[in-house]
């Protein structure tokens, strides 16, 4: 039955031409924006956990950050624990050689001063940011910010890595105050009591170098787990969110194809009154 008050296919062709164009104007949003998932709407809970990994992948750019500084600051200290060591295998050289009979003791011993002052300018100076690992005035230990560890609850805890303080000074109840007593030149007495004590400040400063240095490689092994895993988390979130271009384009010419047809399909049915004149003619 034909009828001028109800155009049925006119309004089937309307309602098919209304689908295509909401999907050409999804697929034009996914091409120009890159992602399939831009917004809640499009999907909300693929986009609730890009959303959440976004903001961990943020994190971990702040993280980064702070191994950095920390790798930086424990270098300094390591730097420094080593050179003290350099320094302190001269000072165990010239107190071997304050152990003979025929040697100017004395002038020894000035050169044992000299490096001993010189090893207090290396504590004094070894600091990064204001923080000195190796000067024995705090005995707190260091944490490093290191990861952000999330559950299967989503609940978030931070893990650090932990430097130990050293104390290498050399002043009174410093690790090294020791050095300071070292005299070679009374006697060869004092002279091989010397060899004893210099002995043990050296190998307390090769510890406290050693721990500076592992503390170091753990802190640099968990920046590079870090970047790997903040690469492995954008490449995650792009696999949820990004967009198919390919696809995506391929859609898209489909659309404006059928975009066509149906605003073609629309004249048609809407020329479907017009032919029920010829009844009255």
């Amino acid at each position: 039955m034909s009828s001028i008050l109800t155009n049925n296919s006119a309004m089937v062709a309307l309602e098919t031409l209304r689908n295509v164009n909401r999907n050409l104007e999804s697929v034009q949003s996914e091409i120009s924006t890159g992602k399939k998932v831009a917004t809640a709407k499009d999907n909300a809970g693929i986009w609730a956990v890009a959303t959440v990994m976004s903001s961990d992948v943020e994190s971990f750019k702040q993280i980064s950050d702070s191994l950095n500084l920390g790798a930086a600051t424990v270098g300094v200290a390591r730097g420094a624990s080593e050179q003290i060591v350099k320094t302190l295998q001269e000072i165990k050289n010239l107190v071997v050689t304050a152990q003979g009979e025929n040697v100017d003791r004395a002038k020894i011993q000035t050169d044992i001063d000299a490096k001993t002052a010189l090893i207090q300018g290396f504590v004094d100076a070894a600091q990064f940011n204001g923080l000195n690992l190796i000067d024995g005035t705090a005995t707190a230990d260091v944490e490093v910010l290191s990861s952000l560890n999330r559950d299967s609850s989503g609940a978030v805890t931070a893990a650090n890595i932990t430097v130990e303080r050293q104390d290498l000074a050399t002043t009174a109840g410093g690790g090294l105050a020791a050095l300071t007593a070292v005299d070679v030149s009374t006697s060869s007495v004092t002279a091989a009591a010397g060899l004893v004590s210099i002995e043990t400040l050296l190998q307390t400063a090769i510890d406290a170098a050693a721990a500076f240095g592992s503390s170091q490689a753990s802190i640099k092994s968990q920046a590079d787990f870090v970047t790997t895993l903040t690469d492995s988390l954008k490449a995650g979130v792009g696999s949820l969110t990004d967009s198919d271009i390919e696809a995506a384009s391929a859609k898209l010419q489909a659309l404006q194809v059928q975009q066509q047809l149906g605003v073609q399909a629309l004249s048609i049915a809407n020329q479907q009154p017009q032919a029920l004149l010829s009844l009255f003619r």
